[in-house]
C-alpha cells in the first residue's frame, strides 16, 4: 500500500475514532476494542479498500470510496442523520443564512423533468420572464438529468454575483426551446410573508426557519400591530422547519417571558430547556395557527408551544411528526456530519416523534386533483421510536436543568413541487378552505367578545 493510501486510511481511522470519542465513550471503547474484535473489522475494511483499488475493472478515486464508506456507515442510523460532502455542506450553510448568489429559481422534479416551481420575486430569473411549469433542459449547455441529485441542478445555477449563466428551457404547450442569458445576483430568500386582511386580521406565513426569520417576523408583527389588527393567522403549512434557535426566537414573540418553549433531551438524560426571554407585543390578540402534513420539526416546536400554553387554536391536518434534533458537526476536510443528537418535548412534556401535532379542529384541504400519498415521519425507514411509548411522567411545572444546547440542522431547502404558493394571490383565498376556516373562527371570536357578560 503506497503512502497516499496509507495516509487516507489513517484519516478514515481518525474519523471513526473521533465519532466514538465524540459520544464520550472513547476510553471505555478503547479498553474493550480488542475483546470485541473491532480492530479486526477495520482490518477487513482496509482489505476491501485495497482490493477495490487494485482489481476493480475501472480506476476508482480513493476519496469517492472513503466518502461512500462513511455515507454507508451513517445511513445505518435514522433517516435524518447524514454525511455531507464539502459541496453539500456549503449548500446547507447558504440555505441557513437565506441568501446566495444565483438566478433565483425554486425548482423540483415533476413528471420526470426538472421544472420551475416559481421564480423568486425580483430575481434575475423573474426579470427574464421564467414561469412556474417551465421545463429546464440545460445550464450553460450541460444537460440536466433527473437521475442526478436535485441539489446538483441547483448548484449549477448558483455562482458568484455578476457571473453569467445560460439556461435552456421549454415552456408548457410549446415545442420550441428557449434560451436566456442571466447575470447572477445576490438572492435573498424571504422566510416571512405578511399581509393585512380587509377583515381587520393579520396574516403571517413562515416559509422556513432561518437565521433572520425571527427578526423579520418581529418587524412584520409591529407593522400589523400598527395597522390595528384584532386577530392573527399564523400559517405554518408546508414549512419543513430549520434552526432550533429560530423556532425558539419565533415562539417567544407569541408567549410571555419565562414560558417554556421546548426542552431538548439527549443521551444519558441530559436536558436543556428553552424559555421565552421576552413577552410578545401582541398581548391578548387571538391567534389561529394553520398546520398540515408538511409542517415539520421547528414548525412543530412553535405549534406545540402555542398549543400547550393555550395561546393559539391549531387547525388543519396532522403535522409531519419529526421530534428529533440534528446537530451539524463540521469535519477537517470541509465535509460535515448531520447527526441526530437529541429529541425535543413540548412544554407539557409531549414528544411528537412519529405522531405530530394534532389540531383542535381538523380541516382537510380542498382537493383540486388526484390525491397524493401523504408521507410522514412514521413512514420513513429507520425512524426513531416515540419516547412516550415508555410513558414518561407528565410535567406541569417545567424546571430549568443543565444540558448541552444543540442547534437543529437546517431543514432541506424548499426545492420541491410542494413549495407553498401565496394563499392570498388571485382566487386562492376563496379556494383555501383552511384559511377561510381560520378567518371564520376569528370573526366568531370578535362577535362573542362583544356579547355582554352574564
Amino acid at each position: 500500500m503506497n503512502s497516499n493510501r496509507r495516509s487516507q486510511l489513517v484519516l478514515l481511522l481518525v474519523l471513526l475514532l473521533g465519532l466514538w470519542s465524540m459520544n464520550g465513550f472513547s476510553q471505555k471503547w478503547l479498553g474493550q476494542v480488542s475483546a470485541e474484535g473491532r480492530y479486526e473489522k477495520l482490518k477487513v475494511f482496509t482489505e476491501v479498500l485495497s482490493n477495490l483499488q487494485r482489481h476493480y475493472v475501472e480506476p476508482v478515486e480513493s476519496d469517492a470510496l472513503i466518502y461512500g464508506a462513511i455515507k454507508g456507515m451513517v445511513n445505518t442510523l435514522d433517516p435524518h442523520s447524514a454525511f455531507m460532502t464539502p459541496e453539500a455542506y456549503k449548500e446547507i450553510e447558504v440555505d441557513t443564512k437565506g441568501e446566495f448568489g444565483g438566478v433565483g429559481l425554486y425548482i423540483g422534479i415533476r413528471d420526470g423533468n426538472v421544472v420551475v416551481i416559481s421564480p423568486i420575486e425580483g430575481s434575475p430569473a423573474d426579470a427574464a420572464g421564467l414561469q412556474a411549469g417551465d421545463v429546464l433542459l440545460k445550464v450553460d449547455g450541460e444537460k440536466l438529468s433527473v437521475e442526478e441529485d436535485i441539489m446538483k441542478a441547483v448548484h449549477k445555477m448558483r455562482g458568484p454575483k455578476g457571473t453569467k449563466v445560460t439556461i435552456t428551457f421549454q415552456r408548457k404547450k410549446e415545442r420550441r426551446l428557449r434560451s436566456v442569458s442571466l447575470v447572477r445576483d445576490l438572492i435573498q430568500v424571504k422566510s416571512v410573508k405578511a399581509k393585512f386582511l380587509k377583515t381587520g386580521m393579520g396574516y403571517i406565513r413562515l416559509i422556513q426557519f432561518q437565521e433572520q426569520t425571527a427578526n423579520d417576523l418581529s418587524k412584520e408583527i409591529k407593522k400589523l400591530k400598527e395597522e390595528g389588527i384584532d386577530g392573527l393567522i399564523l400559517d405554518l403549512r408546508n414549512n419543513p422547519g430549520g434552526l432550533l434557535t429560530a423556532a425558539v426566537d419565533v415562539s417567544e414573540q407569541f408567549l410571555k417571558q419565562g414560558d417554556l418553549i421546548v426542552s431538548v433531551k439527549g443521551r444519558d438524560n441530559k436536558e436543556s430547556v428553552h424559555r421565552a426571554s421576552v413577552t410578545g407585543i401582541l398581548g391578548e390578540i387571538p391567534i389561529v395557527t394553520l398546520v398540515n402534513e408538511g409542517s415539520a420539526s421547528a414548525s412543530e416546536i412553535v405549534a406545540g408551544a402555542l398549543q400547550d400554553w393555550g395561546r393559539s387554536l391549531i387547525i388543519g391536518t396532522q403535522t409531519f411528526g419529526k421530534g428529533s434534533v440534528q446537530t451539524i458537526l463540521p469535519l477537517s476536510d470541509g465535509s460535515a456530519l448531520r447527526l441526530t443528537t437529541a429529541k425535543y418535548y413540548t412544554p407539557k412534556n409531549r414528544s411528537i416523534q412519529n405522531t405530530g401535532i394534532t389540531p383542535e379542529i381538523l380541516v382537510e384541504p380542498k382537493q383540486t386533483g388526484p390525491g397524493r400519498p401523504v408521507l410522514r415521519e412514521k413512514d420513513l425507514e429507520q425512524h426513531l421510536p416515540n419516547p412516550e411509548d415508555q410513558q414518561p411522567e407528565p410535567r406541569s411545572e417545567p424546571v430549568d436543568e443543565k444540558g448541552v444546547v444543540d442547534e437543529d440542522a437546517p431543514a432541506p431547502p424548499p426545492f420541491s413541487e410542494d413549495l407553498p404558493k401565496d394563499p392570498l394571490e388571485g382566487e386562492a383565498l376563496e379556494s383555501d378552505i383552511q384559511l377561510q376556516k381560520a378567518i371564520e373562527l376569528l370573526e366568531s371570536w370578535k362577535i362573542f367578545k362583544k356579547l355582554p357578560s352574564s
